[in-house]
């Protein structure tokens, strides 16, 4: 708010190069005061009842006071203190047969229709099959093995929604205008994601993301957003992964979050919560808490990522001094490292473990693999933590993947070798609420049960049994994930697996 000693500066100034140094003074009145109450009683045509005028000092005054700004500032000066989740509740949840990424459903347009989105940090755009010349078949059965019997894969209709908008060429949004056949034209998208031969492309779009206030009273809210019309999907997409959209988190201005946080109606943040049994959370303008660890982002201004520095590794007993920088991706399935880090942690790793290590196997992308027997005890397999930037240290609880053969169990050192890019991979990140928070420019994380938040979404996915290993499992073959003879305490996490595939949205 200016003071009026710099009211006063302004006009001297104004006076000092446009007249004879005459000084003009006036009275600032606040809206809520006695003499604009009174004018306001006695001016024709404006009705002001007085019982709308707030006394002051009452706590009717104050909220006032903080509803008006938050009107007048798209409410970025107010504490946010209710997120906003999707219309069918906050919950995520992981999928093994497709990617081992974590899904919600989302509802856009008028009548609402819903999408089961995969959700990704590492890419920004927001999309959904639409107008569809090659997109994933929505009657698969790979796809209808993964969900409840009750849950339909849509496809997006422009012409069904009468609040859906063509985004034209001259949006600020439209980053592929040299494609454009005019300034009025249909603005086109074109993305291409890290996992082999994998994009998706199409037109981009307006229209309404059903939303719902995270308090007691649960209120609707229409955020109007821009999304892809995905009408070419490849790769990954047409069988493995996201088949019915991909929720683009990252920090460009066209992501879901980014014009959430632009148009006022949530602080720019939000978190992830990933739960140990696959089930987990997501919330629009979550800052965390206090008391949460945090390391600052490694921000590219021409293309801002979620990119943390890791100054230190401890795998078990030994500490290796070792610096990098990774990305914090939830759309790519595990951990990726490059040398001398991979080398390094690997091979720590595997000179503390006391099983037996396995003959490579073609349909298994991890190196370190070793046998398991039922009865296992899980706490001898050595522990792994990351140092991040600032200090704070981040435990990893789920650092292995256990693998059913047709016969016997496999463990397998979750961390994968990379060529070029280190990624911190959704694997990582379980056990954890993961606050990405944008203002500050901080990674946060807590140890978090995501249950601690209530439920309010029906989550679209054959039930998950409460016993926890410390990975999910993957079967591998065309045969069932266990042997109906064979009881132990991990049958609950078997997923059928012809080949145990990647992925990697970034």
């Amino acid at each position: 708010m200016l003071s009026f000693r710099t009211i006063l500066f302004f006009f001297l100034s104004l006076c000092g190069c446009c007249c004879h140094a005459h000084i003009f003074t006036f009275t600032m009145h606040h809206r809520y005061s006695e003499p604009v109450k009174k004018w306001s009683h006695t001016t024709a045509g404006i009705p002001s009842p007085s019982d709308r005028w707030p006394e002051k000092g009452t706590v009717e005054y104050y909220a006032e006071l903080a509803d008006r700004d938050r009107f007048l500032r798209g409410r970025k000066l107010s504490q946010f203190d209710a997120g906003l989740a999707f219309s069918d509740g906050n919950s995520t949840f992981r999928i093994s047969s497709l990617g081992f990424l974590h899904y919600t459903t989302v509802q856009l347009g008028t009548p609402g229709v819903k999408f089961m989105v995969a959700l990704d940090t590492g890419s920004d755009l927001f999309w959904v099959p639409c107008d569809c010349t090659r997109c994933a078949a929505t009657d698969s059965t790979a796809f209808a093995s993964a969900l409840a019997s009750d849950f339909d894969l849509s496809v997006y209709n422009p012409n069904g929604s009468s609040t859906s908008k063509k985004v034209t060429c001259n949006n600020s949004l439209c980053t592929h205008r040299n494609q454009c056949l005019g300034t009025f034209s249909n603005c086109p998208y074109m993305v291409s994601y890290v996992s082999a031969e994998t994009s998706t492309s199409g037109i981009l779009v307006e229209d309404v993301l059903h939303l719902t206030k995270e308090d007691n009273h649960r209120d609707l809210v229409e955020a109007n957003v821009i999304f892809g019309c995905g009408q070419v999907q490849s790769g990954s997409f047409l069988d493995v992964a996201a088949p019915n959209g991909l929720f683009g988190l990252g920090m460009e201005k066209i992501s879901v979050p980014s014009m959430l946080s632009r148009e006022g109606f949530t602080a720019d943040s939000f978190s992830m919560c990933f739960g140990r049994d696959g089930i987990g959370r997501i919330s629009f303008g979550d800052k965390g808490s206090l008391d949460q660890n945090e390391t600052p982002f490694n921000v590219n201004p021409s293309h801002p990522t979620y990119n943390i520095t890791v100054t230190q590794v401890r795998v078990g007993t030994t500490l290796i001094d070792v610096e990098f920088t990774a990305l914090f991706d939830s759309g790519t399935s595990f951990t990726y490292l490059v040398d001398p880090t991979y080398t390094r942690l690997s091979q720590s790793f595997h000179s503390q473990v006391q099983d037996r290590r396995r003959p490579s196997d073609s349909r298994i992308p991890f190196e370190y693999c070793y046998d398991m027997s039922p009865d296992a005890n899980t706490s001898l397999i050595p522990s792994v933590s990351l140092t991040m930037g600032g200090g704070s240290h981040f435990a990893v609880y789920d650092p292995i993947i256990i693998i059913s053969t047709q016969s016997e169990l496999v463990y397998c050192l979750a961390v994968v070798k990379s060529a070029e890019l280190n990624i911190i991979g959704q694997n990582f990140m379980t056990g954890y609420r993961v606050v990405f928070d944008r203002e500050k420019l901080v990674l946060g994380w807590k140890k978090f049960d995501c249950y601690d938040i209530e439920d309010h979404n029906v989550v679209p996915t054959k039930p998950h049994s409460d016993t926890v290993p410390p990975a999910v499992a993957a079967g591998l073959g065309n045969h069932p994930a266990t042997d109906a003879t064979r009881k132990n305490k991990y049958d609950s996490q078997m997923v059928v697996y012809g080949k145990l595939q990647l992925i990697f949205l970034i």
